[in-house]
This record gives C-alpha cells, sequence and structure tokens, in this order.
C-alpha cells in the first residue's frame, strides 16, 4: 500500500527552499500562482464519473464502427471479398485500402511506412485490412466477421537479431536506423572488466479507457474528429493527407484523455472513421475492445542488450561497451527517437572516458513498439545498472559507493560529446537515498507483522525471506531530440475579474490547465482562469510527450501573460510617473512599490478586453552524426532510488517493501501533483520490474486483456517515500522546472532488480523478473 509520505512535501538540497507543507486532508488551500498545491481543474469530475470522454459522445444520425484485423503477424492477402458484408442489412459502408483516396501509408516523423489499410501483406498481429459502418455495433462487429478474406501465411520474423539476416519485411528493409557511437580511445582497457546480458520485456502502456472516437462529415465536404489525441495537429496533418483533403477541412477535438503514458492510442485510430465519415455522410463512431487497443497501438520496445564494463582498481569506470538492439514491431513509428536515447545514456549517469556503443533499431512481425515514458533510456539504465552491480561485487565495494565514484555533474561531458549545462546533481541525489533511514524489519517472533512475497496470503515461510537493498540512477532528455523543432503557441485573455488561456497542449494527466492557470495566477493575480479544450483551430503545440508541455507550453503561456501584464500596467505607470517595473500585482490588486498606487486589476482593466499571444521555443538541437556525436538534447533530468525487497527465496515470489525517491526537479510548481506523479511512475516502474510482460508468442499477442495482462493494482503499489526534491534551477527552462513524470520509469526497474540481486545473489538480467530468477541457488550449486 502506498505510504503517506509520497503526498507529503520534502526538502529541497538546493537552491530556494521548498514550498511549504500543503494543507492538512480537508483543509481549504488558500494561496495560488506557482509553488501552491493547486487542485486539479478535472479532479471533481473524473472523482464523480461525470467527466466526458470520447466513448462518451454521441451525434444525431450515428453509425457504429467495427474494424477486422488480422488474425496472422504475417500473411499474403491473396482475396478480400467486401460483398457479404456490404449487403447485411443495418451495414451503411464497408472501405478497404482501395477505398483510401489519399495518401495510402502514415507514421511518426517523416517515416510513412504503417498502411491505413493492409492490403497485399500484413506484417503484424492484429493490422487492419477493412472497415464497416453500420447502424448497430453488433451490426457492425457482424459485418466485419463476415468479410472474406483469403491469406497465405507466412512465417513470421520474431526474433529481433535474425531480422537482420531474413527476407525485408518492408520495402524500406528491415533496419530502421544503426547508430554506431565512438567517444574516446578504443584500446583503453580496465583493470577489472565484467560482461552481461540483458533483456527488456514489452510493456503495454495499458491506458485506463481504451481508444474511441467520432467523426462528424462536414457541409463544406471536410470531417472534424473527436478523439483521445495527445497531438491533434500531426493528427489532423496525417488524416488530411490520407483523406485527399487540404488542411483547413480536417479538425481534431480532443476529447477527454483516459490517461496517456506516451503516444496514447492507435496512431490510425482515426482514418477508418475519417473514411467511413465522409463515405456515409453520417457521424460514425468507433470504440475500442480491450482486445483492440491491446493489438493496435504502440508498447514499450523489447531490448536486447550486451554490455562490457572496464573499471580501475579503485572502481571508477574506464569504458563501456554495448550493444543494444531494439524491436520496433512491424513499423518504424518513434524507434529512431528511442534508439537515439538508448544510445545516447547506455553508459547512464556516469562520467566515462571511454565508450562505444552499437544500436540497431529493426522491424520484425511483433507488436508495434512506439513512445513509452522513458523509452531508450529505461531499457539500457537496467543493463547499465546492472553492470554496476557486478562491478561492485567484484570489487568488493558497496554498490552506492561505487556509484559514487563515478557519478556525473554539470560540465561534464556526455559520450555524444554534449556537455551537461543543466543542473545535474547525480551526487546529491544519491547521498539522499543512501543516507535515508531504512525501513524496519518485522519482528523475528511475530508473524503477522511479516507480508509475506505473494500477495496478502503469501504461501511462503517467514524464515525463507531475504530482504535486499538495492540503488540505480538514470536520466531522461525533456522535450524533443535531434533536430525537432520545439515550439508552442498560448493566448491569454483578460477580461474583468477572469482571465481565459487558449493552448492546444493537450491535458493527458500531467496537469497541463491546472499549471496554465497557475501561471496566470502567478503573473497577472487574476483568481478566475479557464483553459480553453484544445483543438486544431488554435495554433499548434505539439505532442503531450517527454515533459514538453511544461516547458514549452508552460513558457509560451508564462509569456502571453506577461505581455499582458505590461499592456495593462503601463498606463498606470504613465499617469503616475513611474516604470512598470514598480508596480506589483498580487491577490487581484495593483500596488506601487511606494504604496500611493493601490488599485484592483478590474479597475484598471476599466471594461476592456487585454490579450496576447506568444510562443516558446527553445534553443535548437542537431541530429547525432556517424560517430553518434552532437548536440542532440535540450534538457536532462536525473533520479536516485533506494528499492528495499523481500523476495521468498524458495518461491521466488518478490514483494518491494519500500521505494526512496531523490529526483532533480529544477522546481516545484505544484508540490502534490509533483509527488503525485512521481508515485506514478515509480509504480509504472515496478510494474516493468515485476509483472508487466506482453507476450506475444510467435507474433500473437497471448490473452490481451486486462485480465491476462497483470498490472499493478493499489494492492501491488510500493511504498514510495520522497527523501529529496533537489530544487536547482534550470536557467534556460521556464520557471526553473523540470519535467517529473519519466524518471521514475526510468529507474526504478532497476532499483527493484538490484535490490533482487542483493537478497538472492542471483544476476537478474531480464525484466520482468521471473520467479525462477528470484530462487536463491543452494550453496556449491
Amino acid at each position: 500500500m502506498t505510504g503517506p509520505d509520497a503526498a507529503t512535501a520534502t526538502p529541497s538540497l538546493a537552491g530556494p527552499a521548498a514550498p511549504a507543507d500543503p494543507p492538512a486532508e480537508g483543509a481549504e488551500d488558500s494561496r495560488h500562482g506557482l509553488g501552491s498545491s493547486l487542485p486539479r481543474t478535472d479532479a471533481e469530475a473524473k472523482t464523480k464519473g461525470v467527466f466526458p470522454y470520447a466513448a462518451d459522445l454521441w451525434a444525431e444520425g450515428l453509425l457504429w464502427a467495427a474494424v477486422l484485423r488480422s488474425p496472422h503477424p504475417h500473411a499474403r492477402i491473396l482475396s478480400l471479398d467486401t460483398a457479404a458484408a456490404a449487403a447485411m442489412p443495418g451495414v451503411h459502408a464497408v472501405v478497404t485500402h482501395a477505398d483510401v483516396p489519399g495518401e495510402t501509408t502514415h507514421g511518426r516523423r517523416s517515416t510513412a511506412d504503417r498502411p491505413v489499410f493492409a492490403h497485399d501483406v500484413v506484417r503484424f498481429h492484429g493490422e487492419p485490412i477493412a472497415a464497416v459502418a453500420a447502424d448497430h455495433p453488433d451490426t457492425a462487429r457482424l459485418a466485419a466477421a463476415a468479410i472474406a478474406v483469403e491469406y497465405e501465411v507466412l512465417p513470421p520474423v520474431t526474433d529481433p537479431e535474425k531480422a537482420f539476416s531474413a527476407d525485408p519485411l518492408h520495402p524500406d528493409g528491415n533496419l530502421i536506423r544503426h547508430i554506431p557511437l565512438r567517444h574516446g580511445d578504443p584500446d583503453a582497457v580496465g583493470d577489472i572488466v565484467v560482461e552481461g546480458l540483458y533483456r527488456v520485456g514489452r510493456q503495454d502502456p495499458a491506458p485506463v479507457g481504451a481508444e474511441a472516437g467520432l467523426a462528424v462529415p462536414r457541409q463544406d465536404g471536410g470531417v472534424e474528429l473527436y478523439l483521445a489525441s495527445t497531438d491533434p495537429h500531426a493528427d489532423r496533418d496525417t488524416a488530411a493527407a490520407c483523406l485527399a483533403l487540404e488542411t483547413d477541412r480536417v479538425k481534431v477535438v480532443v476529447t477527454g484523455v483516459p490517461g496517456a503514458m506516451g503516444d496514447r492510442e492507435d496512431a490510425g485510430f482515426g482514418l477508418p472513421l475519417g473514411l467511413l465519415a465522409l463515405r456515409t455522410g453520417c457521424p460514425v463512431k468507433l470504440v475500442a475492445t480491450r482486445e483492440e487497443s491491446f493489438l493496435g497501438h504502440a508498447h514499450r520496445h523489447p531490448a536486447l542488450l550486451r554490455y562490457r564494463h572496464h573499471a580501475d582498481g579503485e572502481g571508477r569506470l574506464v569504458k563501456v561497451e554495448a550493444q543494444l538492439l531494439l524491436d520496433a514491431g512491424a513499423y518504424a513509428d518513434t524507434s529512431s527517437d528511442a534508439l537515439a536515447a538508448a544510445v545516447a545514456f547506455a553508459a547512464g549517469p556516469y562520467v566515462v572516458p571511454n565508450v562505444f556503443v552499437e544500436g540497431w533499431a529493426v522491424r520484425t512481425n511483433n507488436p508495434p513498439s512506439g513512445h513509452v515514458r522513458g523509452e531508450g533510456a529505461m531499457q539500457v539504465c537496467s543493463a547499465y545498472e546492472g553492470q554496476m552491480d557486478k562491478l561492485a561485487a567484484r570489487l568488493g565495494l558497496d554498490p552506492a559507493e561505487l556509484r559514487m565514484r563515478n557519478v556525473m555533474a554539470t560540465g561534464d561531458p556526455l559520450p555524444t560529446g554534449q556537455t551537461v549545462t543543466c543542473p545535474a546533481p547525480v551526487g546529491e541525489l544519491l547521498k539522499a537515498v543512501r543516507d535515508a533511514e531504512l525501513p524496519p524489519l518485522p519482528s523475528a517472533d511475530d508473524e503477522e507483522e511479516w507480508l509475506l512475497p505473494g500477495g496478502l496470503e503469501g504461501s511462503g515461510e517467514p524464515g525463507a525471506v531475504r530482504r535486499g537493498v538495492g540503488y540505480a540512477l538514470g536520466m531522461v532528455h525533456m522535450l524533443g531530440a535531434e533536430g525537432h523543432d520545439e515550439v508552442s503557441t498560448a493566448t491569454v485573455k483578460v477580461l474583468g475579474g477572469s482571465a481565459t488561456v487558449i493552448c492546444a497542449a493537450v491535458e493527458t494527466g500531467q496537469g497541463f490547465t491546472t499549471l496554465a492557470r497557475q501561471i496566470v495566477q502567478e503573473v497577472l493575480g487574476v483568481e478566475d482562469v479557464t483553459v480553453s479544450a484544445a483543438d486544431t483551430d488554435q495554433p499548434p503545440a505539439g505532442p503531450s510527450a517527454r515533459g514538453r508541455h511544461t516547458w514549452v507550453s508552460g513558457g509560451a503561456v508564462e509569456r502571453a501573460a506577461k505581455m499582458v501584464r505590461t499592456q495593462l500596467l503601463q498606463p498606470l505607470a504613465a499617469k503616475f510617473g513611474m516604470s512598470v517595473e514598480l508596480l506589483s500585482i498580487a491577490d487581484g490588486k495593483i500596488t506601487s512599490y511606494d504604496g500611493v498606487l493601490s488599485t484592483t486589476v478590474a479597475e484598471a482593466l476599466d471594461g476592456k478586453e487585454l490579450w496576447a499571444t506568444a510562443q516558446c521555443r527553445p534553443h535548437p538541437t542537431e541530429p547525432l552524426d556517424e560517430n553518434g556525436q552532437g548536440d542532440a538534447f535540450v534538457g536532462l533530468a536525473f533520479a536516485a532510488i533506494r528499492a528495499v525487497v523481500d523476495v521468498d527465496i524458495e518461491l521466488g515470489t518478490v514483494r518491494v517493501v519500500e521505494m526512496a525517491v531523490a529526483q532533480d526537479v529544477g522546481r516545484q510548481l505544484n508540490p502534490a501533483q509533483v509527488a503525485a506523479r512521481i508515485e506514478a511512475g515509480v509504480t509504472q516502474g515496478v510494474g516493468m520490474a515485476l509483472m508487466e510482460d506482453l507476450r506475444a508468442p510467435r507474433g500473437v499477442i497471448k490473452r490481451p486483456s486486462l485480465t491476462g495482462y497483470a498490472l499493478p493494482t493499489a494492492l501491488d503499489a510500493p511504498r514510495v517515500r520522497i527523501v529529496a526534491l533537489l530544487e536547482e534551477r534550470d536557467v534556460v527552462a521556464p520557471f526553473g522546472a523540470k519535467a517529473v513524470s519519466a524518471i521514475p520509469v526510468v529507474v526504478s526497474p532497476a532499483a527493484v532488480a538490484s535490490a533482487v540481486r542483493a537478497a538472492t545473489g542471483r544476476p537478474v538480467g531480464r525484466l520482468p523478473i521471473r520467479p525462477q530468477a528470484a530462487v536463491a541457488r543452494p550453496t556449491g550449486a
């Protein structure tokens, strides 16, 4: 059960003092603005179950859609007959590849390799082949099942290592990207050398709500798509290209997003909807089953990682060599980005003078992989931290001490050659978790105090339980990388005593709408702030990923609010013969430094509406070159986690007793949200460490359901103790804040694996950790 410490404010290690503790439960917090724990704007509606999601949408004359998906991971389509489906009563349209009027493929970034509908070959289990619109959802599903498809089943390529020599699965080949990283002296050799092979399984983002959407045809021949999109402008552009429409004739309206940890939904989910709406002239709704959700959307990249670490006799790293292989599934999606992060962070937040990495991302007939929190960085963290544990054991050093001798700091270079210019307090974070008090052991003579591994009714014996303490450090990049044009636009309007923020940044659960309110409250002193719903009539804000919206969209809101502030104060300053800088706004009042001027914001506005639009664009980055070198990242965030686990060494069951977290946050903009995001990220990481593995033998997803795919529940969530939040502001980031959600996901699986190693003496090279890997070998075995 989650511990009470997770929700409390914590001291900072450096920089400005941490905000005061939030009010006790049930008390009112009258503060607002940055640094206060302002409640989420959607909390009440979601708690009461009245918050509208895409699955709740309705329109007059509504038709229902269903999608026919491939039952095979690899097959050639010999024939496709839709006549029986089209003839069924209640069916209004059946569409296939031949009915797509524009571009027939789509994809992330510049790789448009994924068909709207498969037409000659299917490349993964669940790939869309056709779609149906009917007057009842059951009719639509029956019609989709009535489509006759003749397949020639082909042998699937499911081993990413065999993808290099296999026949091409795609016209572009099986290799999506290869990054060789060369940094330092290739001939360097350490006194101590350890090697390891590590595997990371396939984690599903498992959103609370399955994908759903509504398409409504417009009188001008265009279409409106109501989707739980995390990047509405990209989805609009994709839909316009595939539907052969101008972008101004396609509108994407963002509905309530029921949780997102990356690219929330199937990248092509809205395309069959738009096509069916245009074909029938009626609104068309599609609500995916949970099975379809598992089949369609992207998952975390499975990875195979080979490492060799060199160190001197004192434990200082000399060289890291690695081979990294990411399984992209059938299509490229964001695999290029994931590989860049994996290669760049392959040595971790440590000073390593010589780093040589070969990284590949390949196509297979496995389920699609894409952006899931901390992609690339999470996979390599589990491997390089396993190597650090091996080095510590070989040298007879405490694992925390070995790490402390090698930690990175501001001014050190990454293996990509980029200098770390942001705060990098890795040593302080590690020291905080190392020195934190350990949870007490249960009383040896009171079995009721033992919560045995294996659940509340653990079947083992207390005598077989061993406690382990493990450490992990990690890093993650914020915003896009390698030349992504990171930009967001926001408009702030003030009228009377209220303000409105217009920004296409999507609220996915990360708290952007709450942050936008706080920014305007801070800058303009207006408490009543409304954030408009996101759609593509607004200027682009980019995807909701990698902490972007805290930085670029929050920065745009701040700049627009400051422009409005100047408009508001300029006439008053001129009237009283003083500069704007001598006026302050707080709690809806404007006062001068000497107290001569005192008025309200509403009185100063005098019925006028003031507004301003601003952009935020961080400094540019560059792609990695042929040697993996380049300034590819805008900013970095770091964390240290100490895991304490109890392992039944006879049964191999594991219980996480506590996760102690120290994190580099830059500045706490909303302490309650920061704590909640860290707790959620740690829980997701623990799921990756112990249970989450979407198995797909021979390319077919096994048991695609929430009963077949094990997720952490409230009973599995660990006690999360935030021992330190370091508030050393990043001077190039708006407000000095850093993203907080991804880095706990990156570090916590490695910390759990480290603790299991400490408890069992086993190497633990696979995530999730299987019971057989946590059973201690008998002495001499």
